[in-house]
């Protein structure tokens, strides 16, 4: 039923499992003995998050935080805001924020800087997706998944109005779905 929303399958399951995998053991290296602190950009990043440190072969920990520039559009208002806080200090931490996207930049340029003025010892971004067409600021990606088309992609975690984010593949939502 949602697969007929979709104007095309970007990424399959399988796709996403070895990129996962690869990304899980990218950080393994990468944090080897240091114990970072996963911190997991809700709603859009949860399955992604979930299947990225079942990857990471050291030890870690994790926590959430919900961050927003969108409301409800397809669009950033530019405006910044800190819905839910993380639970966990952060000073002295390494940070890795793991995001489902990075769309315009706005609001991880944003988050990087509220979790470095807090003492984090080092940030560091995973987002599985980047649409570099869209980018209005610069955000240096750690780990990346894959850059894609300026789509409007749903699936694996992300959503339109909080629908579709079940999906266990990505794909692009026929623009006809969202008004467009």
């Amino acid at each position: 039923m949602m697969r007929n929303d979709m104007e095309s399958i970007l990424f399959t399951e399988e796709q996403l499992r070895e990129k996962v995998a690869e990304l899980g053991a990218a950080i393994t290296r990468d944090y080897k003995d240091k114990n970072p602190l996963i911190v997991s950009v809700l709603k859009g990043s949860y399955i992604f998050m979930a299947d990225l440190t079942r990857q990471i072969d050291t030890p870690c920990n994790i926590d959430f935080m919900v961050v927003s520039s969108y409301g409800n559009g397809t669009k950033t208002t530019g405006e910044v805001q800190i819905i839910k806080d993380l639970a966990t200090s952060i000073d002295g931490r390494d940070v890795i924020i793991v995001e489902d996207i990075l769309d315009s930049g706005v609001t991880l340029s944003y988050l990087m800087k509220v979790l470095k003025a807090r003492g984090a010892n080092s940030i560091a971004l995973c987002t599985l997706l980047s649409k570099p067409e869209r980018h209005k600021v610069h955000v240096d990606i750690d780990y990346l998944g894959f850059e894609i088309p300026d789509a409007f992609v749903v699936g694996y975690g992300l959503d339109y109005a909080e629908k579709y984010r079940n999906l266990p593949y990505i794909g692009i939502l026929k623009p006809s779905v969202y008004g467009e």
